[in-house]
């Protein structure tokens, strides 16, 4: 829902001032995704809005939902034939978060992501951001999924901080009274390592959640596997992380990836340790999320349990605070690293 444009036309329509208001909270609260489901204004006023300003700015390809009812992704069509995923995922009966993406694709081509792997496309609108939520605000309004639309994610398709103007003004009315009224405590913000980004997040979103996926833990593998590190590499994050704590004492979580034999040894348990140490308040601040590899890029794999749980070990001896995630999504290809488009 292009909001502005929705009060522009309204205004040109001569309708009453607080018919932007009725719909605007028709869309962005009550969970309504046609103007014929608002009850309260005229019919004859939702065909013609319909035509000029439509209620979602893509259109709905298909929508798969795992075996447990917990997880669903969906597939979008944006009006110049790219495509986007987007999941809603529960790790309870009652609680939601959706996960949207800022961009059709990546341009930083994580050789284990598929997002990455795809190719970049173009960046996301402020509109095309928001209808994610739109969407799955109805989903669960329409009875598809029962209970409450607690957090989002920006953990999607995409490098948030590489549109960072669209994300912006998405979160402006993410956590606007006016608009979504989500809790800025009840929103995340991912990033593969933008240090400039994190610290824009800091100014502008001090309440918002930062995740940042660390993944390895030495410049030269994280450089081969990640290129973004070869322009804000270790010690750029670590100053960056070293701002974002001292202007907001939020914690971070730091994302960990582990994949078989490549970045789940324990020397590099203590590699992460000295990272999240040589950072000032770190060893309160900074948690870590480790994470099965979900993907099925070639030459990657997870660890089994057995590995996992040394890993974790190793990090716990070292007192840093870790868990190991519980995966959501990965039966139907919703999980971390798996969105594809298509």
């Amino acid at each position: 829902m292009n909001f502005d444009n929705l009060k522009r036309i309204l205004k040109e329509m001569e309708e009453p001032g607080f018919r932007f208001r009725q719909i605007r909270d028709a869309f962005a609260k009550q969970g309504c995704a046609e103007y014929s489901e608002i009850g309260n204004i005229p019919k004859k006023l939702a065909s013609e809005l319909e035509a000029k300003v439509p209620a979602l700015s893509f259109s709905l390809e298909k929508i798969v939902s795992s075996r447990d009812g917990f997880s669903h992704k969906a597939l979008f069509l944006l009006s110049d034939g790219n495509m986007i995923e987007s999941v809603l995922l529960s790790s309870s009966e009652n609680e939601w978060s959706a996960c949207v993406s800022s961009q059709a694709g990546c341009p930083l081509a994580c050789r284990f992501c598929a997002t990455g792997q795809s190719g970049f496309k173009r960046n996301l609108t402020e509109e095309e951001i928001t209808d994610q939520i739109v969407f799955w605000k109805n989903f669960l309004k329409t009875g598809k999924a029962a209970g409450v639309f607690s957090h989002i994610v920006f953990m999607g398709m995409g490098e948030p901080f590489l549109n960072w103007l669209e994300v912006k003004k998405a979160l402006h009315r993410i956590i606007s009274p006016d608009f979504f009224a989500f809790g800025s405590r009840r929103v995340s913000v991912s990033t593969s390592g933008i240090a400039d980004g994190i610290k824009d997040l800091a100014r502008e979103f001090p309440q918002v959640n930062l995740a940042l996926s660390l993944v390895f833990p030495d410049n030269k593998m994280r450089s081969e596997f990640m290129p973004v590190n070869k322009r804000f590499n270790l010690g750029a994050l670590a100053r960056a992380l070293d701002y974002y704590i001292a202007k907001t004492n939020r914690k971070v979580f730091l994302e960990y990836v582990l994949l078989a034999g490549i970045n789940d040894q324990t020397r590099q348990a203590a590699q992460v340790a000295d990272f999240v140490n040589s950072i000032e308040n770190g060893a309160k601040l900074l948690h870590v999320n480790l994470i099965n590899y979900n993907g099925s890029a070639e030459g990657f794999s997870a660890p089994d349990s057995l590995m996992q749980k040394k890993f974790l070990k190793a990090l716990q001896e070292k007192r840093i605070s870790a868990t190991i995630r519980k995966s959501l999504g990965n039966e139907i290809g919703g999980a971390c690293g798996q969105l594809g488009g298509n």
